[in-house]
Order: structure tokens, then sequence, then C-alpha cells
């Protein structure tokens, strides 16, 4: 298998891991910790808007190539492995999962608080 296809079939197994994430976060026998986790990472990665958005040189697809898996590892190593594997092959069986707007609306209000905090402290050190 060349580099190509790995990357492919990488790309493909997070897709999965996250729509499984999203069903941990809904299941009750996921514990609490890694239910808020898996919603986290799950909502973040289903989010139409990025953190940093991907016209960033570099920094826009971070989040893409490391977040987002080092967040699926970190939730996957707090729920038991036979779940996981039962969440997984739900996940292969459902697809995709539809955009998480309400991911999106937490990025918007983080952009929007920065902007907020930089545009205050600008003002304070340079017109006040």
């Amino acid at each position: 298998m060349n580099w190509l296809e790995r990357a492919k079939s990488w790309a493909r197994e997070i897709k999965r891991d996250v729509v499984a994430l999203y069903l941990a976060a809904r299941d009750p026998r996921t514990p609490l910790i890694a239910k808020i986790a898996a919603a986290g990472v799950a909502t973040y990665a289903l989010s139409p808007i990025d953190l940093i958005p991907d016209f960033v040189p570099v920094l826009g697809y971070l989040d893409d190539l490391v977040i987002v898996p080092l967040g699926i590892l970190l939730v996957v190593s707090l729920i038991p492995p036979e779940l996981m594997a039962e969440f997984r092959h739900e996940a292969t069986q459902r697809g995709r999962l539809p955009a998480h707007w309400g991911g999106a609306a937490v990025i918007i209000a983080l952009w929007v608080l920065g902007v907020l905090v930089v545009s205050w402290w600008f003002y304070h050190r340079v017109w006040a």
C-alpha cells in the first residue's frame, strides 16, 4: 500500500471514529468523562466552521491533521474497548452524520469573543 492509499484509509478511519464518538456521547453505557470528551471532539469535528480557518497558511489544517486525531485518541482511551468496537461497527453501518450547527455556534462565539478582547486591548493601548 503506497502513502496515498494509507492516507485515504487513515482519513476514512478518522471519519468513522468521529461518528463513533458521536454515538458514544449519546450512549448511557459510556463513562461520564468519556461522554463529555466525546461530545466535545465530535461537536468540533462535525462543526462546519473551524477554530482556525483552513485559509490560514499551515495552521489552518493543523486542527484537521493534529487536534481532531489527538482528541479521538484521548476519548478512545477513555471508552472500554468492547464498547468502542460496537460504536465503530455502528458508525460503519450508519456512514456520515450531518454537520453539527451547535458546534459552529460555539466556534463563532469564540471568534467574536477573541475579536472583542483584541479590540478592547487595542483600544486601551493605542487610543486611551
